[in-house]
């Protein structure tokens, strides 16, 4: 059987991402098969169709990650999910790929039950992001009550969801931002904001336990030098997996830590906890439909989005 999805043939811009028929996948043993309602957009995406990612995956293949959809069939041996369960998940990263379609197949378990009262748009908005900064937050940093945590990008689409996490488990939040999104970040709750293009965040910010470096270049030197002793910063980007930089924070008594999000069903039971008492909400930048994969892309890139952009699979 065939499907719809977003397929590139070639390395490049946003033109070559292109609708197209595929093989629908069949789920394997312990696997489920998900009819994809929406499919997430993340800087991952469009930095693998560019460049082809960490792995250097050469095309044709389907980009995507971040799924929320209805469980269609189950693998042998499956029995965390059903037929017609609402589900939303990550997909392995960065090894599995192909949100941007119809359909996939992927571990049950990397699947959780959608949240109630959480549409498929927001839901297939939530796991890479989410699962990245709970993974950061929660399991690298052990972010708790009284905690001072410092999230680069506040207004990004891991940084929204990384101060919303922080929050519910009790830290101060210190976020940096343009001022032209202080608002929406104090109405996720962040404690003290800072404009990085009118003042330096290494100058005005101090005595800070966890640091959630999303930027990359001199963002993970700046922040050390606002950091406690005995901190920890997580980085998400190649910034930290320069040992010179390690052995800074280590001359600083500090823990320094390069991530990568990896599927959790425990966690994302956890993200489904909280979106189901309105502790965590995603903001949509833009929905767009499937066969405009591309203008998501251009969108995304342009740098100028708050949260997260979404594609919508009819």
């Amino acid at each position: 059987m065939k499907m719809r999805a977003i397929s590139q043939d070639s390395l490049g811009g946003p033109e070559v991402l292109k609708l197209t028929e595929v093989d629908r996948p069949e789920p394997g043993p312990t696997e489920v098969l998900v009819r994809v309602h929406a499919a997430g957009v993340n800087p991952t995406d469009w930095k693998t169709r560019e460049s082809g990612g960490l792995l250097q995956a050469r095309p044709p293949f389907v980009l995507g990650w971040e799924v929320s959809g209805v469980v269609e069939a189950v693998g042998l041996g499956t029995t965390v999910h059903q037929p017609g369960d609402e589900v939303f998940g990550m997909l392995r990263y960065p090894q599995g790929n192909g949100a941007y379609a119809e359909y996939v197949a992927a571990p049950a378990r990397h699947f959780a039950r959608k949240p109630a009262g959480v549409d498929h748009l927001h839901a297939g908005a939530i796991p890479l992001a989410g699962l990245t900064a709970w993974q950061a937050l929660v399991d690298t940093a052990g972010v708790r009550a009284g905690s001072r945590v410092l999230v680069h990008a506040a207004a990004g689409g891991v940084g929204h969801l990384a101060v919303q996490i922080a929050k519910a488990r009790g830290a101060y939040v210190i976020g940096t931002a343009s001022a032209a999104k202080h608002d929406f970040l104090r109405g996720l709750g962040v404690d003290e904001l800072v404009d990085y293009r009118a003042e330096d965040f290494a100058e005005v910010v101090r005595d800070v336990d966890v640091v959630l470096e999303t930027i990359g270049g001199d963002y993970g030197p700046r922040s050390l030098r606002t950091m406690r002793e005995g901190g920890t910063i997580v980085s998400l980007t190649i910034s930290l997996l320069d040992e010179r930089l390690h052995a800074m924070a280590a001359e600083r008594g500090i823990h320094s830590a390069a991530m990568l999000v990896e599927p959790d069903h425990a966690a994302m039971r956890s993200l489904a906890a909280l979106a189901e008492a309105e502790r965590l909400r995603v903001e949509l930048a833009a929905v767009l439909p499937l066969a405009e994969a591309a203008k998501a892309h251009e969108l995304g890139q342009s740098g100028r989005t708050t949260g997260k952009i979404v594609l919508s699979v009819p």
